[in-house]
């Protein structure tokens, strides 16, 4: 038998917890690990320092507390299936996000509060926009402008036909073809959208062999004369 708790000090720390865990979740969360986890989950990621606050799986199987705890909510198991198993409850009740990052060559999970910033977080870690930041720390990178906007700041007016053609472009050809289309073009002062679809339909039946610098003379010549003429802003 344990010791009984000997109450709480007036200066402990507090930690924060949302109201749906008592309005919802508690009544819902009918696993013992699931909701210990819970609750370690929310206070753990409150302690963590930086902009992006995700838990480690490999910090979570190394924290003895939390492993105890989970090995008295169930002992016919080992504590670390009891994880796994808590887990994946807490992942598909949407308390956590889970995502898989690689660091020095290891697929690592982390998992993340299911709130407004956590969501940003996950999407970011999903789309593989951030990039290592010291040991087991990462940085998610500034989000990257869309077709619409690059096209805005480097070709001209949107209309609804310049809309309509870029969304039919995404269908057949990849996000970073467009991307560099529109500041191929932008570069040669060709900055209209057929222009950019010629050069798009080149690349797709000639193959893309001249777009690093000192490598498309050839190239330039044959955009921005002959047929390519009328494309070009004089």
């Amino acid at each position: 038998m344990t010791d009984s708790f000997a109450g709480f000090m007036i200066r402990d720390e507090v930690v924060a917890l949302p109201a749906q865990l008592f309005e919802s979740l508690l009544l819902e969360i009918d696993d013992l690990a699931e909701l210990k986890l819970t609750l370690f989950s929310l206070s753990a990621i409150q302690q963590k320092e930086g902009n992006y606050r995700y838990l480690r799986y490999d910090e979570l199987l190394a924290n003895k507390q939390l492993m105890n705890s989970l090995q008295t909510a169930d002992d016919s198991r080992r504590a670390s299936e009891t994880l796994d198993d808590a887990l994946e409850k807490a992942v598909r009740r949407g308390t956590l996000l889970e995502a898989t990052i690689r660091r020095q060559g290891m697929q690592r999970r982390v998992y993340l509060l299911n709130d407004a910033d956590g969501r940003m977080t996950h999407r970011q870690l999903v789309a593989g926009e951030w990039i290592p930041a010291g040991e087991d720390e990462i940085e998610i990178l500034p989000p990257r402008p869309t077709l619409y906007g690059l096209y805005e700041e480097n070709i001209g007016v949107l209309t609804p036909m310049i809309v309509d053609a870029i969304r039919e472009a995404e269908s057949e050809f990849p996000n970073d073809w467009i991307e560099d289309a529109m500041r191929y073009a932008a570069e040669r002062s060709a900055r209209n959208w057929r222009y950019i679809r010629k050069v798009l339909d080149s690349w797709r039946h000639e193959g893309r062999r001249s777009e690093k610098a000192g490598q498309d003379l050839e190239r330039r010549k044959q955009y921005t004369a002959g047929e390519w003429k009328d494309f070009i802003e004089s």
